[in-house]
């Protein structure tokens, strides 16, 4: 049995955080980049050449990519194989988070209750944690900083079989077209489908951390993901909201078994300021 300390969860979360907010990855940037040569509106293409520039300017000088930094969402794999001690395990994530908003000067968008008592907790935290018990002595952490403006354009319907792929497709570019320039497009497109009603909302946030440009290994998927982001872009909608070809990077699809009777579809969109992190402990 692998011991580690909570306080090395606490660093890990602290640190991913920092790097997600200042950080565009790579994929993004290069995809983004690409999309700039591409693009064949003026407007949409001085769009993207701003937040290029946006991107650029957060990574030297340290700063974040964008005023809503985000929910905290952290994504763990522990190995079964893994003690954590000297602490507990979900304040030690929460205390990463406390630690990286209050360092890196990031704003602090929770309230401690969505009905009643809309107060902010001042420190962005409770994170919203997903643990997945995985065979071996290694944590992997992965973690967002997932935005308002793209998280309310999300949505979730439960199809019926009968719906099949069309139905699925339909509902998907429905979705992001439907959301327009709210969620300040470029956006990400995270797709889950099949288990019930909640896995398919966790497939679709999970999504969104696979690279840009790299399809579902299901060569039906794969296609579908590529269908689904060709209708996107045929919208019109482009960067910004202000036309273009580029309203979506790219659709990213997560799938499981499903009921006989049930075909749950979730969509979950994510802005061009896509953030994440991740490290293998």
């Amino acid at each position: 049995m692998r011991e580690i300390k909570a306080e090395v969860i606490k660093n890990t979360v602290r640190d991913l955080f920092l790097e997600a907010n200042y950080f565009i990855g790579k994929d993004v940037y290069d995809k983004l980049k690409e999309q700039c040569e591409l693009e064949e509106s003026p407007v949409g293409k001085s769009v993207l050449r701003q937040i290029i520039k946006n991107d650029e300017i957060a990574a030297q000088e340290k700063i974040a990519i964008c005023q809503d930094t985000g929910m905290a969402v952290v994504f763990v794999e522990l190995g079964q194989e893994v003690r954590i001690v000297d602490g507990d395990f979900n304040e030690a994530i929460n205390q990463g988070v406390r630690e990286a908003y209050a360092e890196g000067y990031l704003r602090k968008s929770v309230v401690s209750d969505p009905v009643f008592d809309r107060t902010n907790t001042k420190d962005n935290t409770p994170a919203v944690i997903h643990v997945k018990i995985v065979p071996g002595d290694k944590v992997k952490i992965a973690v967002t900083a997932k935005g308002f403006g793209s998280e309310n354009m999300s949505s979730l319907k439960m199809l019926k079989p009968a719906d099949g792929i069309e139905g699925v497709k339909n509902f998907v570019v429905e979705t992001a077209v439907n959301a327009g320039p709210n969620p300040c497009p470029p956006i990400i497109v995270g797709v889950g489908i099949g288990g019930t009603m909640e896995m398919a909302a966790i497939l679709s946030k999970k999504a969104l951390f696979r690279p840009v440009g790299e399809h579902n290994s299901n060569l039906r998927y794969a296609q579908l993901e590529k269908e689904i982001l060709q209708e996107i872009n045929k919208s019109g909608i482009g960067p910004g909201g202000l036309g273009g070809r580029t309203t979506a990077l790219a659709v990213h699809i997560e799938y499981f078994p499903t009921h006989i009777a049930g075909l749950p579809v979730a969509v979950n969109i994510c802005c061009h300021a896509s953030r994440h992190a991740e490290k293998l402990i």
